[in-house]
């Protein structure tokens, strides 16, 4: 399939998966997930209209960012380690990872010199799986609750990843705990304003997470496809 082809069919998913729910097309936004594919190939995404660009690693990242900075919203989706904050500050204006204290602390300090605000996932660990990063869902109200220390990072959401299944059906209850978490929260109050985001579903389970609720979905081979193309 060709670029335009993979668009116009997860396009037409997305849009499915809308209807299923009852859930406004407009509630989900779209990010193209790079990591794997050429500047070339990220130019292409762009130029067809997609603006959501997502990497995991500065290192993979740098070269698009240099080359395509100034044309996309960038998203940060990988583990973010402290060290490498200063790297990322100020290029993605959203992380979906924030799931320590010390990497919340590095992000305001970084930010501040800067003199601009980050918009932030908390990650939660909802299946539970060791090899996954994230808050543990009871850590999540107590995190919560201490970033408003931090002025420069803003939380707007949740972001999960669920494994990896045969049936997408089968990570249904992981997004569902998402946006369930989220509602919980959102009834403590920490935050000036309600948190709303929900970063879930890959290119297997994405139909399923946007039924689940998800205002953000995280789409690399079956959108951009792969580099031989």
């Amino acid at each position: 399939m060709s670029l335009i082809e993979r668009i116009n069919q997860v396009e037409q998913q997305v849009s499915e998966a809308c209807r299923r729910s009852g859930r406004n097309r407009d509630e989900v936004n779209v990010i193209a997930v790079t990591k794997y594919v050429s500047v070339k190939m990220t130019e292409a995404v762009l130029n067809q209209g997609i603006r959501h660009i997502g990497e995991n690693r500065w290192q993979n990242a740098e070269e698009k960012w240099r080359a395509l900075g100034e044309r996309g919203i960038w998203h940060f989706i990988g583990h973010l380690q402290t060290n490498k904050v200063k790297d990322v500050i100020g290029k993605f204006q959203y992380i979906h990872s924030l799931d320590r204290l010390s990497l919340a602390k590095e992000l305001d300090k970084k930010a501040a010199a800067l003199n601009v605000n980050v918009s932030a996932f908390m990650q939660v660990n909802i299946s539970g799986e060791s090899t996954k990063y994230g808050l543990q869902p009871e850590q999540a109200a107590s995190f919560l609750e201490e970033m408003n220390r931090f002025k420069h990072v803003n939380v707007i959401g949740l972001m999960t990843m669920a494994p990896f299944e045969t049936s997408a059906e089968d990570t249904r209850p992981v997004f569902r705990g998402l946006r369930q978490l989220r509602d919980d929260l959102n009834q403590l109050a920490f935050t000036p304003e309600p948190i709303t985001e929900l970063s879930m579903g890959m290119s297997n389970d994405f139909e399923v997470a946007i039924e689940e609720g998800a205002t953000w979905v995280r789409l690399g081979s079956i959108l951009v496809g792969k580099e031989e193309e």
